[in-house]
């Protein structure tokens, strides 16, 4: 077609040209976005945990911000989610949640959020408009599938049931219907609270538990070549991915990536995706 508008001098081509080098490279992006969720779990849906770090109300107010942000990018990207728990926090935000969301790739885009998030802000929480910072972790894996079998030893499991804490129908708060597992021999506990009948929250609760064992499982293998390889790393709760800073200047940066932007509501309101890509492209280089 350049040619074609070259030999014939006709500028008109132009703006159809355009269009379709645009089109190209959509279509080449997403090859190559294709290309880097190639990974065994890529597919899956995805369990995202949010826990709130020290500071009170400030990090339970953060990670109820969090929350919202995952739950309005995944309604940007048609994503199915499901709060599986909520532990509402003391007057503000969350101790607590837990939610799946449920669609192709929704494992293999959200492990880029897995990690410590920083926010930087006036505390609406501080009668003297101070500013304060706050921490909450975000943890994904993805949703295991009926067909990878995970043994777990029914006598490793303490399982206590309590009433629902969150907001809900009428039976809220009237039944014990509420199932919380622990896994004695690892410390992992999981619990769920959104159905009404106990039985259900007790299905949701062992395939939740499945998953992270089956994650942790993956955890220590990649420890294991990383110790092999001199090439071990800190995992744990100092290790922060993004900043979020809304005073004394407003920007949302990656520190992994060093990908930034000065529109931080727009982040705050699920637009990510250049943080995850970003991220996504720095592990397929």
């Amino acid at each position: 077609m350049i040619n074609l508008s070259h030999g014939e001098a006709d500028l008109s081509l132009l703006s159809e040209i355009q269009g379709e080098v645009g089109r190209i490279k959509k279509e080449l992006d997403g090859f190559e976005l294709q290309a880097m969720l190639s990974g065994e779990h890529d597919r899956a849906n995805a369990i995202l945990s949010i826990h709130p770090g020290a500071g009170g109300t400030e990090s339970q107010d953060w990670a109820e911000i969090l929350l919202r942000m995952y739950l309005r990018w995944a309604e940007r990207r048609g994503y199915k989610t499901e709060i599986t728990d909520y532990q509402p926090g003391e007057g503000a935000g969350i101790k607590d949640a837990t939610i799946t969301v449920s669609g192709e790739y929704a494992y293999g885009y959200l492990r880029a959020e897995s990690g410590v998030h920083r926010l930087v802000r006036i505390s609406p929480f501080d009668a003297n408009k101070r500013r304060h910072t706050s921490f909450a972790s975000v943890h994904v894996i993805p949703e295991i599938e009926d067909d990878i079998q995970v043994e777990v030893d029914e006598t490793e499991l303490r399982i206590d049931t309590y009433r629902s804490s969150g907001a809900g129908g009428q039976h809220v708060n009237k039944t014990d219907s509420a199932v919380r597992i622990t896994h004695l021999s690892t410390g992992i506990v999981v619990q769920c609270q959104n159905e009404r009948s106990q039985h259900k929250n007790k299905a949701t609760a062992m395939k939740i538990l499945r998953s992270k064992l089956y994650k942790l499982e993956e955890e220590k293998q990649k420890e294991k070549l990383e110790e092999i390889h001199g090439e071990k790393k800190d995992i744990g709760w100092g290790n922060q991915i993004r900043s979020y800073v809304l005073h004394p200047y407003r920007m949302v940066k990656d520190l992994r990536t060093r990908v930034e932007t000065g529109n931080a509501d727009a982040v705050l309101d699920g637009e990510i995706d250049n943080f995850i890509e970003a991220f996504l492209l720095k592990g397929a280089a």
